[in-house]
């Protein structure tokens, strides 16, 4: 028998990255699905160009994933976050997608998202240190037709 090894590395070589992507790709569009993962930043500066705050999500399926969101300290509270994740749904509402998800620590901000219009999917306590307890949190699009996520030549509108 063939012995396996794991590993931990810090990032894949560019050649297995390659390799993973065309194969789960070829998979998923073997039953109609487009991946559609795509990364992306929302960067908020002022008129000097200054960073305020940033949004880094992707897409993926028919969703949008939102990894972190940021603001400088110097200009939490003041509605900047809520600005971030409004520029989020107006960059993607009417464009087919069918969500926005993200989680959050129960020492980040589950209420403020909530305050936003995310919907509590679920919580995943963390007994041994409830501040991890973590908050599934999701917001719908509610569009008519979801054309992201699906094969073009499989999508048809109904």
């Amino acid at each position: 028998m063939q012995k396996i090894k794991t590993a931990m590395i810090d990032s894949l070589p560019k050649e297995i990255e390659e390799k993973m992507s065309k194969e789960l790709i070829t998979y998923e569009s073997g039953h109609g699905i487009d991946v559609n993962y795509k990364p992306f930043s929302i960067v908020l500066s002022d008129d000097q160009d200054n960073t305020i705050g940033v949004l880094n999500a992707f897409t993926a399926f028919a969703e949008i994933y939102v990894d972190d969101l940021w603001v400088d300290s110097r200009y939490r509270g003041q509605g900047y976050g809520r600005k971030l994740l409004q520029a989020l749904e107006d960059h993607f509402k009417g464009k087919g997608f069918n969500n926005i998800n993200l989680v959050t620590s129960a020492f980040q901000a589950p209420d403020f998202y909530q305050k936003c219009g995310f919907q509590v999917e679920f919580v995943r306590k963390n007994y041994k240190n409830p501040k991890l307890t973590k908050t599934f949190l999701i917001k719908y699009f509610n569009e008519k037709v979801e054309t992201q996520g699906i094969l073009k030549e499989m999508n048809t509108p109904t």
